[in-house]
């Protein structure tokens, strides 16, 4: 469908036009008329499905065609600033034809921050996107009038819970009418968001788009590698790859993205690393490098792994596999956004590779498994249910050999795969 089709607002269709959009993605054909009707929703939608626009464009829409009462209308919710920072910002691009206002509320920052937070709160600034700990700063402060709010946004709700915001969720939802329209956004539905669900919704409407499969614009790749080599075929891979432009390895410990920055630099491209140790405003900046090209290699925490836009990502490499699946899915969710293609690989030691099977069954997808080149060195067999190979002489396995162990390629609809403008 169309945005025109969708029947919004002409000045938000001319700002979607100007800023490059065609058409609605699945979880925006079916969650916007459902907003659009007032109806709360719960919607399961991964990074990457164009779910941002998704509760954004139907609750602006609203907003234009309604009588501005001068305070807060809408709030909405996110685990992390650098995903209140994207919102708000996609925010702005919206309502770029129109006199709405938004302002992103996120810790990290310095007094002149707060000052301009208050000051926007008190002149009753009509969107608020705001992580859960500084919202409820300012909240407890006694000057946000949260009584004229009619829309109140959960973004990434699964990952609020993960993280320990249960409570402060609660407490915000306390403080707004329950004549609010709730919409609340997951990339899974574990039965704590289903019972989050039913403590702030009413009677919501259900929406479903292709949860925790990649896109099938990511080509899969793992490789059977021990730690020891690990660098050193990261290195290889990389120079091996001189058409890969835009590079992210995701490590599991900040200490390995130090230790990775400092292995892989290399005088014909350049490296940087970001993790929690970094403020806010060095990230943001170390982002901006990295969408502009001056950065080929990103090695970061799983910090980036969710709810960041970056296009044109042709290359994710895991150092290690994550413990979660759904992890998983969120990370290599960085390349091959919308209908774009992308690779995807995976190191894999021998105590990681029940992990991985894990994952492989989640995605109902068996990953092909390579060796190493062996000028780097041995490579472990697979044998996920007995340990792991440990290799010839570590344990009396073989090694991993060029010509075994390759996974069959299953391909199913995936989350991704739509258009790659729409967050």
């Amino acid at each position: 469908m169309t945005f025109e089709e969708l029947q919004l607002n002409d000045q938000l269709i001319e700002s979607i036009s100007y800023m490059g959009f065609e058409k609605a993605t699945p979880i925006q054909e079916q969650a916007i008329p459902l907003i659009m009707e007032g109806s709360d929703m719960i919607a399961c939608a991964q990074t990457g499905t164009g779910k941002t626009a998704a509760f954004i464009l139907p609750v602006l829409h609203k907003l234009i065609e309604g009588e501005s009462s001068g305070k807060i209308s809408t709030v909405v919710i996110c685990p992390t600033r650098e995903l209140a920072i994207q919102i708000d910002q996609q925010i702005q691009g919206f309502t770029y034809f129109t006199s709405i206002e938004s302002i992103a509320i996120y810790g990290g920052g310095d007094g002149e921050d707060w000052v301009e937070e208050k000051r926007a709160i008190q002149k009753g600034v009509d969107i608020i996107v705001a992580t859960p700990g500084k919202f409820i700063a300012h909240l407890n402060m006694g000057y946000m009038d949260l009584s004229a709010v009619k829309y109140a946004i959960l973004d990434e709700a699964d990952r609020m819970l993960d993280i320990g915001f249960h409570d402060d969720i609660v407490k915000i939802f306390k403080h707004i009418s329950d004549q609010r329209q709730t919409l609340m956004f997951s990339a899974t539905m574990p039965p704590k968001i289903r019972q989050l669900a039913s403590q702030i919704l009413k009677d919501p409407k259900e929406v479903s788009i292709a949860i925790s499969k990649p896109a099938e614009g990511v080509l899969q790749a793992a490789y059977l590698c021990y730690d020891t080599n690990k660098a050193a075929f990261i290195k290889h891979l990389i120079e091996d790859k001189p058409s890969c432009k835009s590079i992210i390895i995701f490590t599991s410990t900040k200490k390995e993205v130090s230790e990775l920055v400092r292995t892989l630099r290399n005088k014909n491209y350049k490296v940087e690393g970001i993790s929690s140790d970094l403020e806010q405003s060095e990230r943001e900046e170390a982002l901006r490098r990295f969408r502009s090209r001056e950065t080929r290699v990103v090695v970061a925490t799983d910090v980036l792994s969710r709810g960041i836009d970056i296009k044109d990502i042709n290359l994710v490499i895991n150092y290690s596999v994550p413990g979660d699946a759904e992890d998983y899915v969120h990370r290599i969710g960085r390349t091959a956004r919308a209908d774009t293609t992308g690779i995807a690989v995976t190191l894999i030691n021998p105590d990681d590779q029940y992990k991985f099977l894990r994952i492989e069954r989640l995605m109902e997808r068996e990953v092909m498994k390579l060796p190493i080149s062996e000028t780097i060195g041995e490579s472990p067999a697979w044998s996920p249910t007995s340990g792991g190979g440990k290799g010839k002489g570590k344990g009396g396995k073989k090694p991993f050999r060029k010509g075994g162990g390759k996974g069959r390629r299953h391909h199913r609809s995936g989350g991704g795969g739509h258009q790659q403008k729409n967050k």
